[in-house]
């Protein structure tokens, strides 16, 4: 599955041939052929061609619902559906496939039914009609509505309303794991962290227990771990706050279940949930500041391994920034392909983070601590907040365009409102969000402001000696 969580094709499709926990075999095919085996398994080759029509459409739905849910993949299965269908729908090893259906099949395999706002396939329910009856199309009664002059589409609306869309030439793509490969936790910025947000969230409406992360933007910070260990611990996981592979697919469960995405009247996912990205990987020709991150680091790093050299920090990736990033992945045992990627990312981050482990977080008048890794924003609450806290209202002695703000380590509006007024003050992007460049320019800016109210040793305030010198 796509890390954005949009929908696709698969190129191939694994069916379980007997019910989900029954030892059975496990069939791998591509999914044309599977669309036009089911269709031959379930279906008449001599009904009205819009008949035929409408069926497949339900039926590729399905079984793309299954495939975008991760239906039995989520729950530890190694296949997507079975063949059994009071689970899924008929599925006939070797059979027969009828040449209209297998025609059919190759025009229509990568159009599916949606909901019109919403991004998933619709679980498009459906029985036969005669001896069994659902709330979701009957296959004879479609026979019927098509001898009537029914367009295909006219037959879904009739069955599922007519808020429905068919998403038609969807990208073919190869089934893998959504899981990140590499644990998410305190400290980690992606895509994998947003889509685990906006679940969080939304499973949080029907467990209250479990607190709202106050912004869904991919930055993994204090609310976010708070979120997860609640989670965790509700559904008997280890409250450890890191959505490994497991924590992972309990939340997608969760999700599903309360979205009600494997039913016919699901609640959706709306469009908007799976449109934002996250940039995957840094390599030259880059700019931003997730490369002034990265060269933030590897500086810091520079002081403590001979292996890895300074570099400039203005954002740009460049040969300097390649070669410094291929010399970390050399000390580190990582492939030194001069690309971020998440394993190299996660070796720096790792590296710095068990530097400044060691420094106690905690404020010292005239002295700042490092950056400790985690990204502050709205929602926020530790005693690094309270540290920004406390070195915003020293900088804003000086500088009154600064609003003071309490010191009470939850970073909140009036927090977010002095993170502004200072990134306007250093010429930093206005983001409201407190990264190792900020902090930086925040620890700088309080270093040179305390040095320079202090005086050095041997000044003492009284007269000016003259030139006759003192009695």
């Amino acid at each position: 599955m796509p890390i954005t969580g949009e929908p696709f094709i698969p190129d191939m499709i694994t069916v379980h041939l007997g019910r989900p926990g029954e030892n059975a075999k496990n069939v791998t095919l591509p999914f044309l052929d599977y669309v036009a085996n089911v269709a031959s398994s379930e279906i008449y080759p001599t009904w009205p061609e819009a008949a035929i029509r409408a069926n497949m459409y339900a039926q590729i739905s399905f079984a793309l619902n299954r495939v975008y849910t991760e239906y039995y993949r989520s729950r530890g299965y190694d296949f997507d559906i079975t063949s059994v269908t009071s689970n899924d729908q008929a599925f006939v090893e070797g059979r027969e496939v009828y040449a209209n259906v297998r025609e059919l099949a190759g025009e229509l395999f990568n159009d599916y039914i949606s909901r019109q706002g919403n991004a998933e396939p619709l679980l498009a329910a459906y029985c036969d009609g005669k001896e069994v009856t659902c709330r979701g199309l009957s296959q004879w009664g479609s026979v019927d509505l098509a001898e009537e002059g029914k367009t295909p589409y006219e037959i879904l609306t009739y069955y599922y309303g007519d808020d429905i869309d068919i998403v038609r030439d969807a990208p073919i793509a190869g089934i893998t794991p959504s899981a990140p490969t590499v644990p998410l936790k305190i400290g980690t910025v992606n895509e994998y962290v947003r889509l685990a947000q906006l679940r969080l969230n939304r499973i949080s409406d029907n467990y209250p227990s479990i607190p709202k992360i106050v912004l869904v933007d991919g930055i993994f910070t204090n609310d976010t771990d708070a979120a997860v260990r609640e989670f965790q611990r509700i559904f008997n996981l280890t409250p450890d706050g890191i959505i490994g592979k497991s924590t992972w697919y309990y939340i997608r469960r969760v999700y599903n279940a309360v979205k009600k995405l494997n039913e016919i009247e699901s609640e959706g996912v709306p469009l908007e949930e799976v449109s934002q990205q996250y940039p995957g990987v840094l390599r030259v020709g880059d700019r931003g500041p997730l490369v002034s991150n990265l060269q933030f680091f590897l500086n810091y790093l520079s002081s403590f391994y001979q292996t890895i050299p300074p570099v400039a920090v203005d954002g740009v990736f460049g040969e300097e920034t390649r070669a410094a990033l291929i010399d970390a992945q050399n000390t580190f045992g990582l492939v030194p392909d001069g690309i971020l990627g998440e394993i190299s990312w996660q070796a720096i981050y790792d590296a710095y983070l068990g530097i400044v482990s060691t420094i106690p977080v905690e404020y010292t008048e005239g002295y700042t601590v490092p950056f400790q890794g985690v990204v502050l924003r709205q929602g926020s609450e530790s005693d690094e907040v309270r540290l920004l806290q406390e070195y915003l209202n020293y900088i804003a002695r000086s500088f009154t365009e600064i609003p003071t703000v309490s010191v009470t380590g939850y970073f909140g509006p009036r927090t977010e409102e002095a993170v502004l007024a200072f990134e306007r003050l250093a010429g930093l992007p206005e983001t409201g969000r407190v990264n190792a460049i900020t902090w930086n320019a925040v620890t700088s800016l309080y270093n040179d402001l305390y040095s320079g109210n202090r005086l050095n040793e041997g000044q003492y305030p009284g007269f000016e000696i003259g030139e006759e010198g003192s009695a």
